[in-house]
C-alpha cells in the first residue's frame, strides 16, 4: 500500500505541476507584452479629428517596436472605439484597465470625455495622455495633458488678433460648440478681454450643439454684429464636423478672411482636407504645430507618417504631435522607473524632456502640463497653414487662469511633499483634488 500511495502521490505531484504549467501560460503569455490603451472615437461626430489620432498611435507602437519594444517587452495596441458617446469613454476606459490591463492610456479629444474618465483613471489609478488643447481649470494626478492650456493658444491668439499685425481688432464673436471646453475658454476669453479694456457690447458669445449644421441664421448674426465699423473677429471653438458647414456657410455669405477673420481652435489640416479652402485663405488657427513646419524632425515624421499609413495625401496636424510627444515622453519615463507601474511611471514624468517637431525640447513640469511654442498660422489655398506669428521661446501650460476670481490663486505641483492639483497659495491649503 505504500507503494501504491507513494506512486499516486507521484502521479497527482506531476499532475498538478502540469496543471499549474498549464493554468501560468496565458498569464505569462499576457505578461510578454506591454499593453497601451488607444481611445479615440472612430465613429460620429469625432471621428474626423480622432480617427488620426489612433492611426497615430499605432504608427508610434511600430516603431519603438521596431526599436526594440520597451523593458524588453513588445508593445501591444489595444483599440476600442468610445463612439464619440461621452458616458461610454468611461465605459470603455475601465474596460481597457480592468480587463486588458493596459499600462497607459493615449486618448480622448473633448473636454467632457476627458471629465467623463477622469474618476475611472483616478479609482483604477491608470494614466491618460490628453493630447488637444483644452480649457485650463485642472490637474489631475493621473493625467498628463500634452495639448495646450487657454495660454498657450487662447490667449496669445486674442493677443495677436488685437496687434497691428493681427488687424488691430476691436469687436469679437466668441463662437463655440455647447460643452465645458468651449464654454470656460470663453469665459477666460471674455475676462480677459474686458480686462484689456473691450466693452462688453463689443463680445458676442454664441453655442451650438456638436454636429450642427444649419449655419445659415448663426453666420447672418456674425455678419451684421461685424458691421458697426469696428474690426471685428470670430474666436472659434466649434468642434468637430460642424466646422465643415460653418465654413462652407462662411463663403456663402460672402464673409472673407480681410472682412471678418476667423481665428479657430480646433480645426487643423486634418479637418481641412475635407473642405474646399478657396473661400477659407486668409481665416487662422492657433496651435502649437503645424504640417508646414520646416525642421529636420517634422520631416521625419511626415516621411514615416506616409509610409506607415500609405498614403502621401494623408496630413499631419497639433494634436499628432501632442501624441509624438506624450508616447516618447512616456516611454522615456518608464525607462527612467523601470517599471510600467503607473504611481512610478507618474513620478518619473516631471522633467521629463523629449525632441517635438518644431525645434527643440518639450518638458513635462510639475503641474503636469508641458512647454509648447504657441504658433499663428494663416490658412493657405493647399490647406496647409502659413505660420505668421510664433513665440520666441517655448511657453508653460498654466493649468490655472489668472482671469478667473476662483482659480488666480491656485497652482499645481505634484512632486512631493505638496503632491496638489489646486493648492491655494493665498490661504495655504491643498483643495484636495486636480479640479475646481
Amino acid at each position: 500500500m505504500r507503494g501504491n500511495f507513494s506512486t499516486i502521490t507521484k502521479m497527482f505531484s506531476a499532475g498538478a505541476v502540469a496543471a499549474g504549467l498549464l493554468m501560468s501560460a496565458p498569464a505569462k503569455a499576457a505578461d510578454d507584452t506591454i499593453k497601451v490603451g488607444i481611445l479615440h472615437s472612430l465613429s460620429g461626430t469625432m471621428a474626423i479629428s480622432e480617427t488620426t489620432l489612433k492611426d497615430a498611435m499605432l504608427m508610434l507602437i511600430d516603431e519603438q517596436n521596431a526599436k526594440g519594444g520597451l523593458l524588453g517587452k513588445k508593445l501591444e495596441a489595444v483599440v476600442v472605439d468610445p463612439a464619440s458617446n461621452w458616458p461610454l469613454f468611461a465605459e470603455k476606459a475601465r474596460e481597457l484597465i480592468s480587463k486588458d490591463k493596459v499600462a497607459a492610456v493615449f486618448g480622448c479629444w473633448t473636454s467632457v470625455s476627458r471629465k467623463s474618465v477622469l474618476p475611472v483613471f483616478s479609482e483604477l489609478d491608470n494614466i491618460l495622455f490628453y493630447p488637444v488643447q483644452y480649457e485650463g481649470e485642472e490637474s489631475e494626478r493621473n493625467v498628463f495633458y500634452t495639448g495646450a492650456a487657454p495660454n498657450q493658444q487662447a490667449i496669445p491668439a486674442v493677443d495677436y488678433l488685437m496687434s497691428e499685425d493681427g488687424g488691430s481688432v476691436k469687436r469679437w464673436v466668441l463662437e463655440g460648440t455647447d460643452y465645458v471646453y468651449p464654454r470656460t475658454t470663453n469665459k477666460i476669453l471674455e475676462a480677459y478681454l474686458k480686462a484689456k479694456g473691450v466693452a462688453a457690447e463689443d463680445i458676442m458669445v454664441n453655442y451650438t450643439p456638436f454636429g450642427f449644421s444649419d449655419w445659415q441664421t448663426e453666420v447672418s448674426a456674425i455678419k451684421k454684429f461685424g458691421s458697426a465699423g469696428k474690426k471685428t473677429a470670430v474666436v472659434s471653438t466649434v468642434n468637430g464636423d460642424a466646422n465643415v458647414p460653418f465654413y462652407k456657410e462662411l463663403g456663402n455669405q460672402g464673409i472673407k478672411a480681410e472682412d471678418i477673420p476667423v481665428m479657430a481652435f480646433s480645426v487643423g489640416e486634418e479637418e481641412l482636407a475635407g473642405l474646399d479652402t478657396a473661400p477659407l485663405v486668409g481665416h487662422l488657427a492657433a496651435w502649437n504645430y503645424f504640417e508646414s513646419i520646416d525642421t529636420p524632425e517634422n520631416k521625419k515624421f511626415i516621411a514615416d507618417w506616409h509610409k506607415f499609413i500609405k498614403n502621401d495625401k494623408r496630413t499631419t496636424n497639433d494634436p499628432m504631435e501632442a501624441h509624438y510627444i506624450g508616447f516618447n515622453m512616456w516611454v522615456k519615463a518608464v525607462e527612467k522607473a523601470g517599471t510600467t507601474d503607473p504611481d512610478k511611471v507618474i513620478d518619473a514624468m516631471i522633467g521629463v524632456s523629449v525632441p517635438n517637431l518644431t525645434g527643440g525640447y518639450s518638458t513635462m513640469m510639475p503641474n503636469h502640463h508641458i512647454t509648447k511654442p504657441v504658433l499663428i498660422g494663416e490658412i493657405q489655398a493647399d490647406g496647409q497653414f502659413e505660420t505668421v506669428s510664433r513665440t520666441p521661446g517655448l511657453v508653460m501650460g498654466d493649468e490655472w487662469s489668472d482671469y478667473l476670481p476662483d482659480s488666480k490663486d491656485l497652482i499645481s505641483d505634484w512632486r512631493a511633499p505638496l503632491s496638489c492639483g489646486n493648492f491655494n497659495v493665498a490661504t495655504g491649503k491643498c483643495g484636495g483634488k486636480g479640479t475646481n
